[in-house]
Parts: structure tokens; sequence; C-alpha cells
């Protein structure tokens, strides 16, 4: 069985994917509690990455996968994972990453600071001693870096995977999952110039299999409607629907309304055809969405009419799709409620995908399931 799990961290994101063989994976992190607030209902994700490494006796992540180098995926990394690239990053506490995944963005991008400056310094040293990190990006955008840094593209092709394609190392043969790239994809990269740090960030869909199970799950990380649109349509055209089908959807940017559509809407944000195609279509029979975000606002309050996510008519919009095909619609910041909200566990079976829930008074915990269905 593997075991998800999407954290409340506010407009913040983190995904740990826990194998049966015990490897983790994670999908960004991003800790924003803050300690001298005793208030603060975000999730104290350091202490829970630690701890649950030590129940294991594990130092280690397998792969730890920077989506894109916003502070929301990124926030205080460098205060919990060893880095190689400095000695201050290196004492025997720290977490160590045995492959790192990156969008090209992290390599080649300048002018950063603080976090991901950090993370750059970590992927560049990495990429250059062509070990322990993954690349993802057309070859071609990483050919003048390299040269201008002594290599050619040829001494580490090995590293770097397109879109379209499954990331090799991880397979459903070995480790009951493979991810297949979906972003970010050659055409908007053919200039070489990497430009919209959302648009070009990693969104791969995780596919599981146990006992002759699939379940599908999405991860989203902060692409809006017009790169779903073009992620779409070039998925449609080399005939791969099936590699945007889902049972979980980790949703784009915190329920953006801009993931959805141009327009907000007054009660709903209407989509796109491609991503209506997405978000509905492609959704299967008792699928799970989870918004990574703070509560959804009520309407006419100040959280409502702010520019910032989440937007309650995405969340509709969202929410409506997902009830009908009985599903499920997460908010990690409700979860299990606004008052104390936890992390969001999600097991995957041969039931595929069951929220693990946990009774507010503290009972034991018990598993809302779904029958097995056809993935």
């Amino acid at each position: 069985m593997h075991t998800l799990t999407f954290f409340p961290l506010g407009n913040a994101d983190c995904c740990r994917i826990k194998l049966p063989n015990g490897d983790r994976i994670l999908f960004d992190y991003a800790h924003t509690r803050d300690e001298s607030d005793k208030s603060d209902k975000r999730w104290d994700l350091a202490s829970d990455i630690r701890d649950d490494l030590k129940k294991d006796k594990r130092n280690s992540f397998r792969v730890v996968a920077f989506t894109h180098l916003d502070d929301d995926h990124i926030h205080r990394s460098s205060e919990i994972f060893y880095l190689e690239h400095a000695e201050k990053y290196q004492s025997a506490d720290r977490i160590k990453i045995e492959e790192l995944w990156v969008p090209a963005a992290a390599i080649v991008e300048e002018g950063l600071t603080g976090e991901a400056r950090i993370l750059r310094s970590e992927a560049r040293l990495r990429f250059l001693a062509g070990k322990g990190i993954r690349v993802f990006s057309r070859p071609e955008v990483l050919e003048e870096w390299l040269e201008e840094n002594g290599l050619s593209l040829a001494d580490r092709q090995d590293l770097i995977t397109d879109a379209g394609r499954v990331v090799p190392g991880i397979s459903l043969a070995d480790d009951g999952v493979e991810f297949f790239v979906h972003s970010p994809f050659a055409h908007r990269l053919d200039s070489g110039e990497l430009l919209d740090r959302n648009s070009d960030c990693l969104f791969m869909q995780a596919l599981f299999e146990v006992d002759g199970i699939q379940t599908k799950l999405l991860l989203g990380s902060d692409v809006d409607h017009e790169a779903i649109g073009e992620i779409v349509q070039v998925t449609k055209k080399h005939g791969n629907e099936a590699r945007l089908e889902w049972d979980i959807f980790k949703l784009p940017h915190h329920c953006s309304y801009l993931s959805v559509g141009p327009e907000r809407g007054d009660e709903t944000t209407e989509p796109t055809d491609d991503t209506q195609w997405l978000y509905v279509d492609q959704g299967l029979k008792a699928a799970i969405m989870v918004s990574t975000s703070k509560p959804i606002p009520a309407k006419g309050t100040d959280d409502d009419n702010c520019d910032q996510p989440p937007h309650r008519q995405a969340a509709r919009f969202h929410k409506t799709h997902t009830l009908n095909r009985e599903g499920e619609f997460k908010v990690t910041m409700e979860h299990p409620s606004c008052s104390s909200p936890k992390p969001i566990e999600i097991e995957i079976g041969a039931k595929k995908a069951t929220i693990k829930k946990s009774a507010l008074g503290g009972a034991a915990a018990v598993i809302s399931s779904a029958a097995p269905r056809a993935g």
C-alpha cells in the first residue's frame, strides 16, 4: 500500500509519497508555520518530516522534487535538507536527498535570492557533478549553460527528461509507481527562454498499481488555464489521454480561478474547453480533489474580495463536479476542521484511493473507502 500526505500549510505545498518498501518521495517543501505564534494553525512540517523518517530509522528521501522555485514551494527548505554545495548545510541531523528533481529553470534562471538561490546552487552542483539529480526540460534549453561550464549536452543527456516521457529509475514493476512528465514541455521551451516559472513548473501524473488495480494522481503545481490548455492539446495530439486521467488531483495554485478560466465569475468560474475536459471529463468515479490552501472564503468577506487564492468561485466549480461523480473535495486548512487542521492522508491499495479520517475527539482512525473500480 502507498500513502500520500498533504499538509495544512496555508497557501503552500508539500506532498509526501510513501512507497510500500518504505522509500519516501517528496514534492515540494514549505515550512510556513510561525513557531512564535501559538495561534498559528499551520502544521509543524519540519517535525513531521523528521519524525516520520525516524520511525523507520531513515535519514533520507529517495527523491525530493521542487516543482519550481516560488517561496510557497520551498520555504525554509535550506533549514532541513543536507545540501552538498556548502558545508554550512551539512550537519548530521539534516535529511539527505538521494535524487533531486527540478525543472530547467532551477538551473539556468538568473537573479535569484534567498531559498531559491540556495536551491539553484545545489541543483547546479549536482548537475555539474553528474549525479543525484534529474532535470526536466527539452535538452537543448540546457545546452548553452552546459557549454559555458565546460560540458556538452551529451555529457548530461542521461540526467535530462523531457515532457511526454516516463521518469527513469522508478517503475511499476519495482516500486508500484511510475511518473509521467507533462510539463515543462517542448514548444514552450523552443526559444530557450524560461520567463514564466509557474507555466514551466513540474506537472506530473503518478500512476500507482496494487494487485493489478491502478490509481492515478495528478500533481498540478501552479499552472494556469493557458498552460493547462497547452498540456491538454499536446497530450491529445500524441494520443496520451489516459495520462491525464485522475483519481486524485492536487489542484494547481491553491484553488486559483486562473487555473480554471480567465474570469473569476460571480458564483462560479467558467472553465475553458480544455480545463473542462481535464477537471470534469478526466476525473474518474469517486475521485478526490485536494486544494492545498487556506479555507475557502465565504461570499462577501474580505478574503473573498482578495486577488489571492483560494477563490470561492473556483472552489464551487471543482466541488460541484467532484460531488457529481461521488468524489470528495478537500481543503488542507479545513481538514478535518478549520479550527484544528491536520494532514490529509490518502491510502492507495486494491480499493484505489481512500482517505484516512480521524474523529475530532481523538478516537481511533477509520478508513473511508470506495469500492474497487477500473483505472
